[in-house]
C-alpha cells in the first residue's frame, strides 16, 4: 500500500514538472524546482525519468528544459472535432483580423479560468496570451462572463465557496454581475494587470448551456473603453456563431 501512495506521489510530481511549462517555454532546473517546491535533486530525478520517455528535451549548452516529442505525440490523437480550441479557432483568426487585437478563449476550472485557445495580435504592441494560463475566476472581463452566465445553482455554490474573495461577492460585485447578463458581454480595465483591458462574451453551445468565454485584448491605451463597447456587437456576433458549431 505505502509503495502505491509513493507510485502514485511520483506521478503527481512528474505532471506538476510537466505543467510548468504552461506559460514557459524553456526553463532552468533550479526555475522548476522552485516553481514545484520541491528539491533539486528530486527534480532532477524525474526530470531524467521524463527525458528517457522523450516528455523533456535538455539542452546540454544551456542546461534548460523544454517540452519534448511525446508531448506532441499525444496531442495529435485528441479528439479535434469536439474540441472547442480546434474547432473555434478559424472563427478566432477572423475575429482577430476583424478587430486587430488578440482573442482568447477561456473555460472555468474551480475557481479559476484557464486559457484553451488563443490568437495573438499582429500589432508591434498587443497583449501576449499564454495558453494553459489559469486566472483567478474573480476579476477580469471573462471571469465576469464565466460567473454571471453560470448555472444559478453553480454560481451560488461559487459565491459561497470558502476560497471565494469577500469583495466578489458584496452587492456591488453582484450587481455588477446583473448588468453583464443584461448587456450581455464584460469589460474590465486594469483589473487584473496594468495597461490591459479586454471584453468578453459568452459562448453558449446548441443546447443553450455556457460552454466558454470569448474574449478580446489589448493595451488599455489602445483598447478604451469607448472602443470596447464598439467591439461588443462584434464580439458577440462572433460567439454567436461559434455557439453554433458546438454540440
Amino acid at each position: 500500500m505505502e509503495d502505491g501512495k509513493l507510485t502514485v506521489r511520483a506521478v503527481e510530481r512528474a505532471l506538476d514538472i510537466l505543467l510548468c511549462f504552461t506559460q514557459s517555454e524553456q526553463l532552468s532546473l533550479t526555475e522548476i524546482s522552485e516553481r514545484v517546491a520541491l528539491h533539486k535533486s528530486t527534480v532532477h530525478r524525474l526530470l531524467a525519468s521524463l527525458e528517457a520517455k522523450g516528455f523533456i528535451i535538455r539542452d546540454p549548452a544551456s542546461e534548460r528544459y523544454r517540452l519534448g516529442f511525446s508531448i506532441w505525440e499525444l496531442s495529435a490523437n485528441l479528439t479535434h472535432s469536439d474540441d472547442p480550441a480546434i474547432l473555434l479557432l478559424p472563427e478566432m483568426e477572423r475575429l482577430r483580423d476583424l478587430l486587430g487585437e488578440t482573442v482568447s478563449l477561456y473555460i472555468r476550472d474551480g475557481l479559476e479560468r484557464v486559457r484553451v485557445q488563443a490568437v495573438q495580435s499582429n500589432q508591434a504592441i498587443r497583449r501576449v496570451a499564454p495558453l494553459g494560463a489559469r486566472l483567478p475566476l474573480y476579476v477580469g472581463a471573462s471571469s465576469k462572463i464565466l460567473v454571471a452566465f453560470a448555472d444559478p445553482g453553480d454560481r451560488d455554490a461559487l459565491l459561497r465557496h470558502p476560497d471565494w474573495p469577500g469583495f466578489a461577492a458584496n452587492d456591488a460585485y453582484l450587481q455588477q454581475l446583473e448588468e453583464v447578463r443584461t448587456l450581455g458581454y464584460a469589460t474590465s480595465v486594469e483589473e487584473r494587470e496594468p495597461g490591459a483591458a479586454a471584453v468578453s462574451a459568452p459562448i453558449f453551445d446548441r443546447r443553450q448551456r455556457l460552454a466558454a468565454a470569448l474574449a478580446v485584448s489589448g493595451p488599455s491605451n489602445r483598447l478604451t473603453v469607448e472602443l470596447m463597447k464598439e467591439h461588443a456587437p462584434s464580439l458577440m456576433e462572433a460567439a454567436r456563431r461559434m455557439g453554433k458549431m458546438l454540440k
